[in-house]
């Protein structure tokens, strides 16, 4: 089985690792700074808050920006749950904007539309959380230039994108957003093994997304209510979580880093490929943008949705890995209770009836390339 995407584990990547296990600290250690560090140059962020994964990420960055009960969060319906979810664990409602048809991203058009009518309403979001998806930028500039016109937070779910670029700056670098989210799961751009990141360019937000992440607790008598007892003494100002993530997880985020550019260029390689590979066969090409660079974390094609179900399971029988991403988030049973319904978000609707996520990863060789658009054109052909 070829899968859609793999893990890049190298010697450097151990050692890291081991060098923690025979450290003073497997937690809350120098690793996680080392860590932070590595992630903040990257992208252009001032500074990085590293959690456990990303969805602990989008968590502290709502809890940051004080989203709560009678606040509304939206986010694109072709995401995984974890966009919508983080506004619920905060008490708050969750909306959604349907996407582009050839980014598959959320669009800014709809956005527009979408705010005009609920600043009519008086019912504005007070967080809308684009989803970088595959790795492709959403058009921030529009984004972030509506944000401002209506008075709304932005938090850039990146979980597939660090790496990418959006015009002459890194995704990250949060030119028009508040916050941006990055994962580290294994098939990411990066691993941490698990992991996640929020990133800013505000320091009182990062301040507190890392008090977040360890319970509310301070140690800083200048934030403490009254005076500390002894310099043994913490004070939980705050309700926070346990989001930390560890001395091991970070170590082997920090060295896959220095290999993120590497990553980048190899997937985009394979991405040029599969599109020259692909070109003549009846399948929808993955969206591009002018001044984007993608990291490419999925390779997304579209085919007819009368054969959807068909050449998913005919590849997997191939031994091709495919994968779907995703289910729109609204038809998930959860929020279908909350009064979401099929037909609310047509292009998101439309897009999973056709989109087959096929193997991209940057240890794949061009002869296991050769294999999966094989398979693919005997599928379709058949």
């Amino acid at each position: 089985m070829i899968p859609y995407g793999r893990q890049d584990i190298r010697q450097e990547d151990v050692d890291s690792v081991v060098e923690v296990l025979q450290s003073d600290f497997l937690t809350q250690g120098p690793a996680v700074p080392a860590f932070e560090a590595a992630v903040a140059k990257a992208t252009g962020a001032a500074h990085a808050v590293a959690v456990n994964s990303a969805t602990s990420a989008l968590h502290i960055a709502c809890a940051a920006l004080d989203l709560g009960p009678g606040d509304t969060l939206w986010t694109s319906p072709n995401t995984f749950v974890a966009s919508a979810n983080c506004a619920r664990y905060c008490g708050a409602a969750v909306d959604f904007v349907d996407t582009d048809p050839v980014t598959a991203n959320l669009c800014p058009g709809r956005l527009e539309d979408k705010l005009r009518k609920a600043d009519r309403a008086g019912q504005l979001p007070k967080v809308i959380v684009p989803v970088h998806l595959t790795g492709l930028s959403c058009d921030m500039a529009a984004i972030g230039a509506l944000a401002r016109k209506y008075g709304v937070r932005v938090i850039e779910d990146a979980s597939h994108a660090i790496g990418g670029r959006y015009g002459d700056k890194a995704v990250g670098a949060c030119e028009h957003s508040d916050i941006a989210v990055f994962s580290y799961h294994p098939v990411k751009i990066v691993t941490s093994g698990e992991g996640g990141t929020a990133v800013t360019q505000d320091a009182a937000l990062a301040h507190r997304m890392a008090r977040l992440r360890s319970h509310g607790i301070t140690r800083d008598p200048a934030e403490m209510t009254h005076p500390p007892d002894g310099p043994w003494y913490y004070q939980m100002i705050e309700l926070g979580w346990n989001y930390r993530i560890t001395d091991l997880c970070a170590a082997l985020g920090h060295a896959q880093m220095a290999r993120l550019d590497d990553y980048v260029a190899r997937r985009n390689t394979l991405a040029d490929r599969y599109d020259r590979l692909l070109g003549d066969l009846p399948v929808t090409l993955p969206g591009r943008s002018d001044g984007v660079l993608s990291a490419w974390h999925l390779y997304v094609v579209r085919v007819d949705a009368a054969r959807h179900r068909e050449i998913f399971e005919g590849l997997r029988a191939r031994g091709i890995g495919v994968n779907l991403h995703y289910i729109p988030v609204h038809l998930q049973p959860y929020y279908r209770a909350l009064g979401f319904a099929p037909g609310d978000f047509p292009e998101a609707e439309r897009y999973y009836t056709e989109a087959i996520s096929i193997p991209l990863y940057p240890a794949m060789t061009e002869a296991m390339q050769d294999e999966v658009v094989g398979a693919l054109a005997a599928e379709l052909t058949s």
